[in-house]
């Protein structure tokens, strides 16, 4: 495994493979792995690529309330984890050249980003969008993984590489969960035990959403009551948002006639935690079965 820290270097290295008629498969993440990072590389591996990780937290996707100084670092244990998987290169720039002391240029985000985290966490998606735009003009893949447990963050990168005609495909993977239900994710690790069991509220609300979906209930205001009252008897502390969205826009869905995505951030103890799941009618759901 290749671990790369100058932009030119990685670069050049790209260009290299891309010249070798290798397919590149980037996945993105600001490191901290779990199982739900390694999924992203083992199945660009499965895809017959060479599997490109970057580790880099992102400043400029921190809010002033959040944290930047508490993200856990956690190098040598990643870099060990992707070895194992197979992957083949490791970028992990330094700050100072990703954003010089002079950078002033910033991707505006699409739609997409104006509800829920965008409205909660401002300039945020600014701030997605514009390093993975980095990323994607340094390591020029075929084809970028991302988790689905971000919807709405996936769904940016998704309008932005469309409305830009960047020329790279995103996958859009199934998030991985722990055998409970609750959603790989690195703020895992700030759950006290009490938390924990507490935290899977969430995969419980979701789940409910789909089962009072499938007895007939298929408004937004009943499922985002049901999903609301599920959360405070877990409990959670406190609810940013419950909501019924459509999978596209990330509007808000009245009423659910097809699919939609069930989307929640709530705060566990002192941990934020956002999950989603598609949920969808029971003839949508046939269809599937049979295709």
């Amino acid at each position: 495994m290749k671990i790369i820290h100058d932009l030119n270097e990685i670069y050049a290295q790209i260009d290299f493979v891309r010249r070798d008629a290798k397919r590149i498969g980037l996945v993105p993440t600001m490191g901290a792995l779990h199982a739900g990072h390694l999924s992203l590389v083992q199945r660009a591996k499965q895809d017959g690529e060479i599997a490109v990780a970057t580790i880099f937290v992102n400043p400029t996707q921190f809010g002033p309330k959040d944290d930047l100084a508490k993200y856990p670092r956690t190098l040598d244990s990643d870099l060990t984890a992707l070895r194992e998987q197979g992957c083949d290169i490791v970028f992990v720039p330094p700050s100072d050249r990703i954003y010089s002391g002079s950078h002033s240029t910033f991707v505006e985000p699409p739609s997409v980003a104006r509800r829920w985290e965008g409205e909660l966490r401002p300039g945020h998606f600014r701030g997605v969008a514009t390093i993975v735009l980095k990323l994607f003009q340094l390591i020029p893949a075929h084809v970028a993984y991302f988790g689905r447990k971000d919807y709405q963050q996936v769904a940016v990168i998704q309008a932005m590489v469309d409305d830009l005609n960047l020329p790279i495909r995103i996958e859009a993977c199934e998030t991985v969960r722990e055998p409970d239900g609750l959603a790989m994710s690195s703020r895992n690790r700030y759950l006290s035990k009490e938390d924990r069991v507490r935290a899977v509220g969430l995969w419980r609300a979701l789940s409910l959403a789909q089962r009072r979906l499938d007895a007939g209930e298929n408004t937004r205001a009943s499922l985002e009551a049901a999903m609301r009252a599920e959360l405070e008897k877990a409990p959670v502390d406190s609810i940013d948002y419950a909501a019924i969205v459509h999978p596209g826009s990330m509007e808000p869905v009245e009423v659910v006639e097809e699919s939609a995505i069930a989307i929640i951030a709530a705060r566990v103890g002192s941990t934020r935690l956002i999950d989603n799941m598609t949920i969808m009618a029971k003839e949508v759901q046939r269809m599937e079965r049979t295709e």
